[in-house]
């Protein structure tokens, strides 16, 4: 896995945009992502649709390479660490989160996660809450546009269309606005929306070796 890197800044903070679908916080020492949907494909098999759990894997191995790279302290999900509550997956993640008991773990909960009181327990959430403000950022699973100050989110599952002569190319990317982040889905099992993300901003497009901006 190849760790490309990209400094923004946001109301005077440097954030760290990589192609590895997740974004650093340098000054809370923060991973942030948003829509890893762990147990989807256990929730698919259950459904009868035949699919190799080498996915979830994948994302946190991923996870596990961006812990090692930024060393952070904080991990801010933004929404959708979920995808359809306790399956087998999730118990793959959580002997995963066990690797890292000194990391404190923050949900923004999204319209996946839906927790009761044991699984909130054994995910070894440090906190839950639907929007989280952390200085002056509020993080939210859908962009508010009732809230005043500037927002980090998910749930769209960003993309872009490159025009091509000889086909054209979608790939996934951060969104940067005068008030929001839009994070990409960290999940690589998971569709792109290029319809409805937002139409003023820069667009942050990324491949396995490279970040640039649109």
């Amino acid at each position: 896995m190849y760790i490309v890197t990209k400094e923004i800044s946001v109301q005077q903070n440097v954030f760290i945009l990589t192609n590895q679908r997740a974004v650093f916080w340098e000054k809370e020492k923060a991973l942030i992502l948003s829509d890893l949907h762990i147990g989807k494909t256990a929730h698919f098999r259950k459904n009868g649709i035949a699919l190799a759990n080498h996915i979830m894997k994948s994302d946190l191995e991923r996870l596990s390479v961006l812990i090692e790279y930024f060393q952070p302290q904080k991990f801010i999900v933004v929404g959708d660490l979920l995808h359809a509550g306790d399956n087998s997956d999730v118990d793959e993640f959580c002997a995963w989160r066990n690797q890292y008991p000194d990391l404190k773990l923050y949900l923004v909960e999204g319209n996946h996660d839906r927790l009761t009181d044991s699984l909130e327990k054994k995910l070894c959430l440090n906190h839950k809450t639907t929007s989280l403000h952390l200085d002056e950022f509020h993080f939210i699973h859908h962009f508010d546009p009732a809230q005043s100050g500037f927002q980090i989110t998910g749930h769209i599952h960003p993309g872009i269309i490159l025009p091509s002569s000889v086909k054209n190319i979608r790939l996934p990317c951060f969104v940067l606005s005068s008030n929001q982040l839009l994070l990409p889905a960290f999940s690589e099992f998971t569709g792109l929306d290029t319809k409805n993300i937002p139409q003023k901003g820069k667009y942050f497009v990324f491949t396995d070796s490279e970040i640039y901006e649109i």
